[in-house]
C-alpha cells in the first residue's frame, strides 16, 4: 500500500512539475523577434535597430514589487554602462495603465526608452511573458543569451553585460550565462 501511495506521489509532482514549467517556460527563442515598439514619448523603436549592442530587455508592471525594487539598479546599470554600448528598454505590461506607467517613469527618473505594450503582442513575441519581472539579455547579434522570470541577480548581471561589451568591442559576441 504504500508504495502505490508514493508512486502516486511522485506521480502527481512529476505532472505537477511538468504542467509549471510548460507555463513558466520560453517558447523555445533563441534569437529576439524584430519587434517595433512604441515608447511611452511615441517614438518608435525597432529592435533590430539597436543590433550590435547589447540590450536588457525587461518586462515590468507598476504594480510588480520586484519591478520597482530592480529599477534603481537598472537606472544605476544603464548610467554606467550605456555610453559603451548597452541598452535597457522597459516594457510595461498590456494591463498597465499607460498613466501609471508615465507617472512611475517621472516618478523614479527612469533614464532608459519605456515602451507600452497595450494589445500585449511584445510579450507574446518573447514566448508569452506572463510574470513580472522578466528580462531577456540580448547579445550584440540578436540572440537570446539569457531569460529571468523574477528579480535578477544584479552583480551577475553586471558581469554579463560587460562579457558582451567586451566582445563586443573585440567583435565576437558569444553567450554571457543567466542573469
Amino acid at each position: 500500500m504504500k508504495l502505490k501511495a508514493t508512486l502516486i506521489t511522485l506521480l502527481a509532482a512529476t505532472l505537477l512539475g511538468t504542467l509549471a514549467w510548460l507555463w513558466l517556460a520560453p517558447a523555445g527563442l533563441k534569437v529576439s523577434p524584430d519587434i517595433t515598439l512604441l515608447t511611452i514619448d511615441g517614438e518608435e523603436l525597432s529592435l533590430a535597430s539597436l543590433r550590435g549592442n547589447p540590450l536588457l530587455l525587461t518586462f515590468w508592471a507598476t504594480t510588480c514589487p520586484g519591478c520597482i525594487k530592480e529599477m534603481p539598479h537598472l537606472i544605476k546599470l544603464y548610467d554606467e554602462l550605456s555610453p559603451q554600448g548597452l541598452e535597457i528598454i522597459g516594457i510595461a505590461m498590456s494591463y498597465d495603465k499607460p498613466s501609471h506607467v508615465l507617472s512611475m517613469r517621472k516618478a523614479r527618473n527612469i533614464p532608459y526608452p519605456v515602451a507600452l505594450d497595450i494589445n500585449g503582442a511584445a510579450a507574446r513575441a518573447f514566448g508569452n511573458v506572463r510574470l513580472t519581472p522578466t528580462s531577456f539579455l540580448i547579445a550584440p547579434d540578436g540572440h537570446i543569451v539569457s531569460r529571468k522570470t523574477g528579480e535578477m541577480d544584479m552583480p551577475k548581471l553586471r558581469t554579463n553585460i560587460l562579457a558582451l561589451l567586451q566582445q563586443t568591442s573585440a567583435g565576437r559576441p558569444e553567450e554571457a550565462g543567466e542573469l
